[in-house]
């Protein structure tokens, strides 16, 4: 599903060469499927059979075992007479963020912390700092705002699009970022980061029972959360995700058409408006070494898709058939799809693409499913299954691509936005450890998922901004950082990170007692020097310089 048909149109009851050439067929004609008369009779004027067999745009004859499967098991038909009407299922649900995401998000930091929760901060905390005892000299336990902490750098360096810059660079007092020194040293992140861990090693199941298991607690309260917080709406994208990863993983993948090529493989489905993430779930490979799955696509979007109804699912050829289309007809769900050319279902005459026009289509129906084979480019052609289409509509632009077609355009790529998005700040550092590097997708999905959530019940925060998302990402990261900056005994040694953590521990503190106007005035107490300043003092309101006024905290201020 990455790359679209763009040469893709033109949806009539029979092959179309031309328009003035393309006339529908009648249900008398569709009922008598005889055969037209050799070139030899027609001229010798033999009287033609009454049944007349359907005849492509060339005016030859279509032989009835033309329209039959391949395996002998389906009857396709060049027309829609006897094909019923779709009419699509209550989805049962109100697309957007769940009441109980809406009555929880009050800001950006608190959507984020609906999937990046207490609970799974807690675990991982624990599960660090037992490893870090045990191989780390002199291990000081991070608690839960110091993880946060962590986390909110590693937001904030893929803001600054630095997931590839290393630590002393960060951290440079030259070349850095003054934030970073200002929420903790050097040395300390890249202790936390060698020993994050996300289970304990001594009580985890052996791999062979599960694959997944140094990261499957966590990966299992993150996905449920996604779930619980977002409903999709009624069009929905099934693809596979890659996890970029070159490291050893009894699982790892090798994609040549994805940019990373190696990697962790994770099939996604999303939400085609918003390209939410709703479900996830990690491909570990075979069972067995000599074992293959059969209909593994099937499965998949049947895994993908569970729960659901009155859903349109869209999908690639990796995944589609007619027995998918079948059994999600019976969730009461449509499939649009592209769909191999080897598949047995398909009849023969639709695989042929030699001697046919450029934007020309063919259609075959049955009592549920479309098929639509569009001749893109001369001699090629590509062919597409529906459920939800089941009329032979053709656009009627340049290239007269058939309406299955442009659905599919439209829908294809939910997943493929998503990774785009994703990788665009994220926040991924160099890692040999698989797990971890699940853990940086999983922020990486968790920002975007929780920016679609807030701007879905705030649709007018920074309407004015050309990068929202850019502001919302390190809003967040500030919000995870500032809480560990205030709690700092010293400041550090750089006097940039230094003024950082000075200011932010004065706008905790709060609104200083000597308010400012903007107007300039002398200082009434001076009275040789004169002095325009712009503060007053809280409680008579005189213009005061720096001279005479004192700085109180809050409490002595009250």
């Amino acid at each position: 599903m990455n790359s679209e048909y763009e040469d893709s149109s033109a949806l009539s009851p029979v092959e179309s060469g031309d328009e003035e050439e393309a006339e529908e067929v009648s249900e008398a004609e569709t009922e008598q499927l005889g055969s037209s008369s050799d070139s030899d009779e027609d001229e010798s004027g033999e009287k033609i059979d009454e049944t007349a067999a359907a005849e492509d745009e060339n005016g030859r004859e279509i032989d009835e075992t033309a329209w039959t499967s391949k395996n002998g098991k389906i009857s396709w038909s060049p027309t829609n007479a006897e094909t019923f009407r779709y009419i699509p299922a209550a989805t049962g649900l109100t697309p957007g963020p769940t009441r109980y995401a809406t009555s929880r998000i009050v800001d950006p930091i608190s959507s984020f912390a609906l999937l990046l929760t207490d609970e799974i901060v807690q675990h991982i905390v624990s599960m660090t700092n037992l490893h870090g005892k045990r191989k780390i000299p002199g291990w000081r336990d991070i608690d839960a705002e110091e993880f946060r902490a962590y986390v909110g750098l590693l937001v904030l360096s893929g803001v600054y699009r630095s997931k590839h810059e290393s630590t002393i660079s960060l951290w440079s007092e030259k070349w850095g970022r003054s934030i970073f020194r200002a929420t903790m040293s050097q040395k300390r992140f890249q202790h936390i980061s060698r020993a994050l861990r996300f289970d304990d090693k001594l009580s985890r199941p052996p791999r062979r029972v599960d694959k997944l298991a140094p990261f499957r607690k966590v990966w299992n309260m993150w996905t449920h959360r996604l779930e619980m917080l977002f409903s999709p709406d009624r069009d929905l994208c099934v693809d596979e995700q890659l996890v970029a990863f070159k490291g050893r993983c009894s699982f790892r993948q090798y994609m040549p058409k994805k940019p990373a090529k190696y990697g962790i493989k994770i099939w996604a489905a999303c939400d085609v408006k918003t390209s939410y993430a709703w479900r996830l779930q990690v491909y570990l490979g075979k069972a067995a070494p000599d074992l293959v799955e059969v209909n593994q696509g099937m499965r998949v979007v049947l895994d993908m898709t569970e729960g659901l109804q009155g859903h349109v699912v869209t999908c690639d050829n990796f995944f589609t058939s007619c027995a998918l289309a079948d059994e999600l007809l019976k969730r009461k769900m449509a499939l649009v799809g592209t769909i191999r050319q080897n598949k047995p279902e398909l009849p023969p005459h639709l695989l042929q693409a030699k001697k046919r026009a450029i934007f020309s289509s063919i259609f075959a129906f049955t009592k549920t499913h479309t098929l639509v084979s569009y001749t893109a480019r001369r001699g090629k052609n590509v062919l597409l299954l529906s459920t939800k289409h089941r009329c032979p509509d053709v656009s009627n632009e340049g290239k007269r691509k058939p309406v299955i077609i442009q659905d599919y355009n439209r829908c294809k790529g939910g997943v493929d936005r998503l990774d785009q998005v994703v990788g665009t700040y994220s926040c991924r550092r160099r890692t040999n450890y698989w797990p971890l590097a699940l853990f940086h997708n999983l922020l990486d999905v968790s920002l975007y998922n929780a920016y679609v959530l807030w701007t879905s019940i705030e649709p007018s925060w920074q309407k004015q901004k050309g990068s929202k998302r850019r502001l919302f990402i390190e809003e967040v990261g500030e919000m995870l950082v500032n809480p560990h900056i205030v709690k700092r005994e010293r400041l550090p040694r750089s006097s940039a990170a230094a003024a950082v953590v000075t200011h932010v521990t004065a706008a905790a503190a709060g609104p200083s007692p000597i308010i400012k106007c903007k107007g300039r005035r002398q200082c009434e107490f001076c009275k040789e020097k004169r002095r325009r300043i712009v503060n007053t003092c809280c409680k008579c309101e005189k213009y005061t310089c720096k001279d005479h006024s004192v700085s109180i905290c809050n409490n002595c201020a009250a």
